[in-house]
C-alpha cells in the first residue's frame, strides 16, 4: 500500500470520483466533449494531486499539491452547479454531490493545516 492511500482525503476523493464519473452518465450526448470532460477532468485531479503530493520531499511541496486538489475540487463544486442550472441532474444528486464536495473539502484543509503546524 503505498502512503497516499492510507489518508482519508485521498480515500474519499477516490469515491468522489466515482459518483461524480457515474452521475455524468446521464448527461446529454452533446456534452460529452464539453461539461461531462471538464468534470471528470478535474475531479479526478482532486486524487491524482493527493497522490502526487505525497511524494513530495518536504510537507510545504505536499501543500501545494494539496492546494492544486483543493482549487480542482471547487471546480467540480461550480460545475456540479452549472449541471444542476442546466437541468441535467436534479437536486437531490446536487446536494448528495456538494455533502461529498464538503467533506473532501475538509479533509484536504486539515490536511493541509496539519503539515503546517508541524513545520
Amino acid at each position: 500500500m503505498y502512503r497516499f492511500e492510507k489518508l482519508k482525503a485521498w480515500q474519499e476523493g477516490m469515491n468522489l470520483v466515482e459518483d461524480i464519473y457515474k452521475l455524468t452518465t446521464s448527461f446529454p450526448k452533446r456534452e460529452a466533449f464539453g461539461l461531462v470532460d471538464q468534470l471528470r477532468r478535474a475531479v479526478s485531479s482532486v486524487p491524482l494531486n493527493i497522490a502526487e503530493g505525497s511524494g513530495c520531499n518536504t510537507d510545504k511541496e505536499f501543500v501545494q499539491f494539496l492546494t492544486v486538489a483543493r482549487r480542482s475540487l471547487y471546480e467540480v463544486v461550480t460545475a456540479v452547479k452549472i449541471a444542476e442550472r442546466l437541468g441535467y441532474i436534479q437536486e437531490i444528486e446536487v446536494t448528495h454531490s456538494l455533502a461529498k464536495c464538503d467533506k473532501v473539502g475538509s479533509l484536504i484543509n486539515g490536511l493541509i493545516n496539519s503539515l503546517r503546524k508541524s513545520r
